[in-house]
């Protein structure tokens, strides 16, 4: 996968099923604003939500898997078709080369400049600093100041009021989870509410 067909917001899912993402998926489509999908680890049946939507939704959106912590992690989401994966740790070098080999892109987590500086090494495509919320909005660019441009995703804390901000401001990526849909018009597959919700951002993030 290029780097440059990475949308810039990525949709945080996390503890939902199959029915309920799959209302998030239809609320996305027609939408101006290109999403990607994350689909945590952690959710209910998360393997076999991830095949079904892919299979539906994955010549039109990228799905990817998050909370991947390990190989067995990774291994799982690949063979499930995802088409990245994200953590909230630093990714061993087994764990970056076994999704480059299968052509998934990794989003491996990092705060301090040592910690950013491995996983470039390692040859991450996009690094995750989280929580975002938990460091100055400066923290990004001082970064590349030593390590150079980097390719970074805010994810923790972020939402429709400090998404464009943060992209304003040295990530040219943002993962958003509660910061977009009301929680209550997922479990209630109100997709009509998830519209409006995505107006909203919208409106919000090319304010």
């Amino acid at each position: 996968m290029e780097l440059t067909k990475f949308p810039k917001v990525t949709i945080i899912l996390r503890g939902y099923n199959y029915n309920q993402v799959r209302t998030v998926m239809e609320a996305l489509e027609g939408q101006e604003e290109q999403y990607a999908l994350e689909i945590t680890l952690n959710s209910p049946d998360v393997f076999e939500t991830i095949r079904k939507t892919t299979e539906e939704y994955g010549d039109r959106f990228l799905i990817g898997a998050g909370t991947v912590l390990n190989l067995e992690d990774a291994r799982k989401a690949v063979d499930a078709g995802a088409a990245f994966i994200l953590s909230p740790v630093v990714l061993s070098e087994e764990v970056i080369s076994f999704c480059k080999n299968k052509g998934v892109l990794t989003v491996p987590a990092a705060m301090t400049p040592s910690e950013v500086h491995a996983l470039k090494e390692a040859g991450a495509d996009i690094i995750k600093i989280f929580p975002a919320t938990s460091v100055d909005i400066s923290h990004f660019n001082a970064l590349m100041g030593p390590l150079g441009v980097t390719p970074f995703m805010a994810v923790g804390g972020v939402n429709q009021d400090n998404a464009h901000t943060f992209l304003e401001n040295g990530a040219q990526f943002v993962g958003i989870g509660s910061g977009i849909f009301e929680k209550e018009d997922i479990q209630a597959c109100n997709v009509n509410n998830l519209k409006k919700s995505l107006a909203a951002f919208h409106e919000k993030l090319n304010s």
